[in-house]
């Protein structure tokens, strides 16, 4: 089932998130929907919060190749564990912040631990796009969005054009 996705500002986006104490069949069905909603957006990233569940999970895919098999990663309270020194420069968007994108500097690998689907432990390391994307996704954990990283001139640009975008879809 698609879910609606916030628009910012909305204080939900901005909040930490508890830790996923069980991984009931219920938050199994939830991870679906994510990847459902993810996928139709189109976007290779969402973590729960930005559809208002209150709860540290996140889903990812950033095979984009058409021919490729897709890699959805469904992850259950999801850490940076250790992080490259050595930093890259991406241009990120973000499903809750449609049409708006920017230059942010990030880790340029991160090893990542997480639960899955299951309940078992996992951790990978993650580099190039899939090291951007779970470092966004993460940051939706802590209430962070990649306009943070942005100068205060140009964030209060992109949440100005956010606000007047939300009144005009609450005009119908």
């Amino acid at each position: 089932m698609k879910r609606p996705i916030l628009i910012h500002p909305d204080p939900r986006l901005k909040k930490v998130v508890p830790a996923v104490d069980d991984l009931s069949d219920e938050l199994r069905t939830f991870a679906d929907d994510m990847l459902e909603t993810m996928y139709d957006a189109p976007g290779i990233g969402l973590a729960a919060p930005q559809v208002g569940v209150m709860s540290r999970l996140i889903v990812l895919d950033c095979v984009k190749e058409e021919e490729a098999e897709p890699r959805p990663l469904v992850m259950f309270n999801p850490e940076v564990l250790k992080a490259s020194e050595e930093l890259s420069v991406y241009e990120e968007g973000c499903l809750s912040i449609p049409d708006q994108y920017a230059d942010v500097e990030r880790p340029a690998q991160v090893r990542v631990g997480w639960l899955d689907r299951d309940g078992n432990p996992q951790e990978e390391e993650f580099e190039g796009l899939w090291a951007v994307c779970v470092q966004h996704e993460i940051d939706h954990l802590n209430g962070k969005l990649f306009i943070d990283y942005l100068k205060p001139m140009k964030r209060q640009m992109i949440t100005r054009k956010m606000q007047k975008l939300k009144r005009e879809k609450a005009r119908g």
